[in-house]
């Protein structure tokens, strides 16, 4: 069989049996096709061809081309998974890639705000809400909802009415591989999410209304015609991952500090404020989503450089 159609049958098994999610499939699948791509240029065609010298020469491309030792890892792993999944399935005899190794990527330090410039933030965000629109209740519903849930931000897009219990301040999320979970927020978000539905949301609904019962590629509406998604761009429409991107760059822009400046830095603010707190660290694995808690204990690093920085400024025999 073909190595394209073999990895058109990973990705299936990959969403299917392993439950990925549509943004993971698609990662594996763009790290493949570069692989196959690869395999093409040097005549091969088939899993059997797959050898252990060919995926490392595909890395070391990779890195003469400059690509992060993250990203180098990450098409190791995809790599590993592809081969150990045709092994699995008898279409190879053996895994080519059991012995292929990639570079550890460096861990760096997330971005956090601290809680004068998030209260800063928020307090700015409250003002445009009252003399604005709609997309300004929105837009204070979304940041305020991320800093007070952690939730990532595929996870926030993904949200339906239903989901949101205002009266148990909960809400209900489908996190990585398709699991649930349900995370609390607080009354400032509660606020802002009851402003958000009573007085944003049916402007939004009625700016582009449809007609009862009809049903639109990429719209909102439920099988029964009813709008199911919690926050709304133009045209009835779920609001997007880049939409989002964009709302939370352009706030953070203007505050201090290095590390990417999107809404994952919210999640990052969130988890280490908690820890601050004095939050439990299984606590806060769990309402992150994290499958392992070496994941979470990056945010204890985190408090911890804070303490050190702090230290420093203020110690006279630091």
């Amino acid at each position: 069989m073909p190595l394209a159609a073999l990895l058109e049958d990973f990705t299936v098994y990959l969403a299917a049996e392993r439950g990925f999610s549509p943004n993971t499939v698609r990662a594996y699948r763009t790290d493949l096709r570069g692989l196959l791509g690869f395999a093409d240029g040097r005549g091969v065609a088939d899993a059997e061809g797959l050898s252990l010298d060919l995926l490392r020469d595909w890395l070391w491309v990779a890195t003469q081309a400059g690509l992060s030792k993250a990203t180098i890892a990450r098409r190791s792993a995809s790599a590993r998974s592809f081969t150990a999944w045709l092994t699995r399935t008898g279409v190879s005899p053996l895994d080519p890639a059991v012995r292929l190794r990639s570079p550890k990527p460096g861990r760096t330090l997330p971005r956090v705000i601290n809680r004068a410039q998030m209260q800063a933030l928020l307090d700015h965000l409250e003002l445009r809400a009252r003399a604005g629109g709609p997309h300004e209740l929105r837009d204070q519903a979304i940041v305020e909802l991320l800093y007070a849930s952690g939730l990532r931000v595929s996870e926030l897009v993904g949200l339906d009415v239903p989901d949101v219990d205002l009266s148990q301040l909960t809400v209900r999320v489908t996190g990585k591989g398709s699991k649930e979970r349900v995370v609390p927020f607080g009354v400032p978000a509660q606020r802002a999410l009851i402003a958000y539905l009573e007085r944003a949301r049916p402007v939004l609904l009625a700016a582009a209304e449809e007609p009862a019962g009809s049903t639109t590629v990429g719209s909102v509406s439920s099988s029964a015609g009813r709008p199911a998604a919690l926050f709304l761009a133009t045209h009835r429409r779920r609001i997007g991952v880049r939409a989002v991107y964009r709302l939370v760059a352009g706030l953070l822009a203007e505050i201090p500090g290095n590390g990417p400046a999107g809404p994952h830095a919210l999640r990052h603010t969130a988890a280490t404020h908690l820890l601050d707190g004095g939050a439990d660290l299984r606590a806060v694995q769990e309402l992150l989503g994290h499958a392992s808690l070496g994941t979470t204990q990056i945010y204890t690093h985190v408090s911890a450089e804070r303490l050190r920085q702090s230290y420093q400024n203020a110690h006279p025999r630091a």
